[in-house]
């Protein structure tokens, strides 16, 4: 072998020798870039209040301490808020299932007038600001009496663009065959979509609920607008009374309001991480 290939050879092992490793490193600067805020917002909850403004700040504290839980429980009802978040979240994340798998299908598989039009009407609904469309549908609310109530969070959000193109392309991607063996015997659509591409799309459909439940669970802007009473409230709503302890240095305590807001989120997320992974790589493979 002469230099230049021994050279050529070497290089290449080099390169295929270091490929992981900056691979693991660029993972590790992104995870801790990412984990960072949540890990000094952890910290901080556990600080007593003085030692929050400590500079430069501690990672760890000196001597950690649960009373900024203790009072971010004496100074909201975080039960209820819990439970209302809860509500909405729940019932919201079910209905945008239920609407995506159904709309996913028809744009999907059945054939009907100005299909493709209706499609990209509903696409560009995802182009429409939220603060756009804020005031007609406090309109209808109000002309319906749903203001001030958990219903007038729920029903105007089961729609979503989103979940239907997923479901809509995840549909596109099972086989047809099994539709058209059904049509055979006698089914009719609803009976093909209930008995057999529904059950196929389930880790689909298990995307459009995780995905629904973290961002509603964490929605501000909407409650903000449409709801005055605070018997009404949800988590993320009822936190902000909680940013009068910033005036008096109590910054643990609004922090510690931050994590127990992020528990239910987590734990939605750890268990449906797999149906989401599976979905995710199904689509793919079908594709």
């Amino acid at each position: 072998m002469n230099p230049l290939s021994q050279a050529t050879l070497t290089l290449s092992r080099t390169r295929h020798s270091l490929a992981p490793w900056a691979r693991i490193a660029g993972l590790t600067v992104c995870a801790l870039l990412t984990l960072g805020p949540v890990i000094w917002t952890l910290s901080t909850s556990l600080r007593t209040p003085a030692e929050s403004f400590d500079l430069p700040p501690r990672i760890i504290p000196s001597d950690p301490t649960v009373e900024s839980y203790r009072g971010v429980f004496d100074q909201i009802d975080v039960w209820l808020l819990a439970l209302n978040s809860t509500l909405v979240t729940a019932l919201i994340a079910v209905g945008q299932m239920i609407t995506a798998g159904l709309a996913g299908y028809a744009f999907a598989r059945l054939e009907f007038r100005f299909k493709k039009p209706l499609f990209g009407l509903v696409l560009a609904t995802m182009m429409v600001p939220l603060q756009v469309t804020i005031v007609p549908v406090f309109l209808v609310l109000k002309s319906m009496s749903l203001t001030d109530t958990l219903l007038g969070l729920i029903i105007p959000a089961f729609p979503t663009a989103f979940g239907t193109f997923l479901m809509r392309q995840y549909f596109m991607g099972m086989p047809k065959d099994l539709g058209e063996a059904a049509m055979l015997d006698g089914a009719g659509p609803w009976r093909i979509f209930r008995s057999v591409y529904a059950p196929l799309a389930t880790p689909g459909l298990a995307i459009v609920g995780v995905l629904a439940f973290n961002y509603h669970w964490n929605e501000f802007f909407r409650p903000l607008i449409l709801e005055t009473s605070g018997q009404n409230y949800t988590l993320p709503l009822g936190l902000v009374s909680l940013q009068g302890n910033l005036g008096t240095g109590s910054i643990s305590v609004v922090l510690a309001g931050v994590v127990l807001s992020m528990i239910p989120a987590v734990a939605v997320f750890l268990v449906g991480q797999r149906p989401l992974r599976e979905g995710i790589t199904s689509a793919g493979v079908n594709r």
